[in-house]
């Protein structure tokens, strides 16, 4: 209400988890902190994976939804499989949520929103993305790093990457600069989520793109996560 963020806690996998143990962490945080005794007014839920694909809404089927995923994720015969609808930039992004989390929470709380991490990140910078020029975007958390990037307001491209170590991080901004033709004297980067001036993902990227920066958002909230990083996806 007063613009405040009250509690703010997570759990962070070391590698790529299962559904099963991320649920049980997700419990364990719950009791922890007694929200399964809260009765919120609203709920929302971010799916955060590598099981999904963007597709333009001219191309766009309800009955294909499989189709836009096969190619790019090994799915199960029992994935459910839904869409959000971007229609600010006329994508849709099919995605596989999990659907025994959304279930635990249903118990909860009732009926809730969800939606994928790319609908929830790509509506936040369409909408705060305001030059004519091209800029990429690189949101970054322990081992994945979200590259976006913007061309006269126009999304040119999305993707996610695992990266172990800063240089792995470096590998993946210069190749999206390479593959999309961005000049690195101009065209600039802003980092944000884990990530603050001086750390080693940070000075790598300055040492090969002239324009780099920390990207805080228009309205953030007051008091942010972790030392002054955030998770933008979240606030959003």
């Amino acid at each position: 209400i007063n613009h405040q963020i009250l509690l703010s806690n997570e759990k962070q996998f070391d590698n790529a988890t299962s559904p099963y143990f991320m649920l049980k962490a997700l419990r364990q945080l719950f009791i922890e902190h007694h929200i399964t005794t809260l009765k919120p007014s609203e709920v929302v839920v971010t799916h955060s994976n590598h099981l999904f694909s963007l597709v333009p809404v001219p191309l766009f089927s309800k009955g294909a939804l499989a189709q836009y995923l096969k190619l790019n994720a090994k799915l199960l015969a029992t994935d459910e499989i839904t869409y959000d609808e971007l229609p600010q930039l006329d994508l849709v992004s099919v995605y596989v949520p999990f659907t025994n989390i959304n279930n635990y929470l249903f118990d909860l709380f009732g009926s809730f929103e969800f939606k994928h991490v790319s609908t929830v990140l790509l509506d936040t910078l369409a909408k705060q993305h305001k030059s004519n020029k091209e800029i990429c975007y690189a949101h970054i958390t322990k081992n994945t790093v979200e590259v976006t990037v913007f061309r006269q307001k126009k999304l040119l491209f999305y993707n996610q990457f695992n990266y172990a170590t800063a240089e792995d991080f470096l590998y993946y901004i210069l190749f999206v600069y390479e593959q999309l033709n961005l000049d690195v004297e101009t065209v600039k980067l802003k980092l944000f989520g884990q990530v603050e001036e001086g750390d080693k993902n940070f000075e790598l990227c300055y040492t090969y793109i002239r324009k780099v920066k920390v990207f805080i958002p228009e309205n953030a909230f007051e008091n942010t996560f972790a030392e002054g990083t955030f998770d933008l996806t979240l606030l959003s």
